[in-house]
């Protein structure tokens, strides 16, 4: 027992606490456990966390992990936050297996613990799962692409830029609700590739990234210089794919959709170069599950998903200056106000 609790707090000495909150009720701890602290999206998360903590008189400590992927520092964060006696622990995994046995390990000390935004596998590893209903958000913009193309969506070229080859991800949501969307019959909802619609030119990776968006572009327009729509998993990687369409001259004939709603990208939505992106809100997320961690102290209730998901949908809103009839949005100023990064 004592290795443990030593081990523990070598591990916070090595991570390094991010933000502790006046100590108003000590009594009521909190964790904020992130893949990064660099990612604008996690930036913004903490920044939701600390005003709630704040607002609340609660004491909350942030890690993150060195890169995303370093599921190993978000291990030694748990144990850090069990061995503190933490009420309750926000996690963004990255390894949503990998940390489910450190993850009951803290539940089974009575800690609440809520995945942000990445859902454990299983979703139910956790307590509760606070995040943007991603379907949703790719169906949003697989309906605008297709109002916007109206009669020509039945001839129209897609791109998928994807995030990484790993199935099931939060990449694989977003993918299939663009397919939905747009019309196009997804076969297994839960996996990539398996579709026969012949509007699919091909899916690429991107990691995310705005390199890889370009690259990932450039492979396609290789496969069909004829592309017209574009579907991306993120904005970085749209960012991408439209520098790749400009060096071809294809940039104002070919429509651009993603997810996010980062500063950035909504910028970019007003700039043209992406049509419309389904806004997602961390800061919300982080929020509500400190407001869940102080419910859990006070009475021992945990937060109920949303009626009809097996998950808290904190919310999306589909960013666009050129709405479409049938699907509900909000201009790039309405965006600009909400955004993050």
């Amino acid at each position: 027992m004592k290795k443990s609790v030593l081990s523990a707090a070598l591990g916070a000495l090595a991570l390094g606490v991010a933000f502790s909150a006046p100590a108003m009720a000590a009594d009521v701890s909190a964790c904020l456990i992130t893949k990064t602290d660099t990612n604008p999206f996690f930036v913004k998360m903490k920044e939701g966390a600390t005003a709630k903590a704040k607002e609340l008189g609660m004491t909350l400590k942030a890690y993150a992990g060195k890169i995303d992927g370093d599921s190993e520092t978000q291990v030694a964060a748990i144990e850090t936050c069990i061995a503190d006696g933490a009420k309750g622990i926000l996690l963004t995994a990255s390894d949503t297996q990998g940390i489910v046995p450190v993850v009951k390990k803290a539940r089974d000390a009575g800690i609440l613990v809520i995945a942000l935004d990445t859902p454990l596998d299983p979703i139910d590893a956790a307590d509760s799962t606070f995040a943007t209903d991603n379907f949703l958000a790719g169906k949003l913009i697989g309906q605008w692409a297709a109002a916007t193309l109206g009669n020509a969506a039945k001839d129209a070229k897609v791109a998928f830029l994807d995030l990484t080859p790993a199935q099931p991800t939060v990449g694989v949501l977003r993918d299939q609700g663009f397919m939905t969307g747009f019309g196009m019959d997804t076969k297994d909802v839960n996996k990539i590739g398996d579709e026969d619609d012949p509007r699919i030119v091909g899916h690429d990776v991107t990691n995310g990234n705005e390199e890889g968006g370009r690259t990932a572009m450039e492979n396609l327009l290789q496969k069909d210089p004829t592309i017209n729509v574009v579907y991306t998993i993120n904005e970085p990687a749209a960012a991408g794919a439209f520098q790749s369409l400009k060096a071809v001259g294809r940039e104002k004939d070919v429509l651009i959709v993603s997810v996010d709603g980062g500063c950035p990208g909504v910028k970019n939505v007003t700039e043209g170069v992406i049509g419309a992106t389904s806004q997602q809100y961390p800061l919300q997320m982080a929020a509500l599950g400190m407001e869940a961690i102080k419910k859990f102290a006070d009475s021992g209730e945990k937060p109920k998903p949303t009626e009809g998901k097996n998950f808290f949908d904190t919310g999306v809103s589909l960013v666009t200056d050129k709405p479409a009839s049938g699907v509900e949005s909000i201009d790039t100023k309405a965006g600009m106000e909400k955004c993050w990064g």
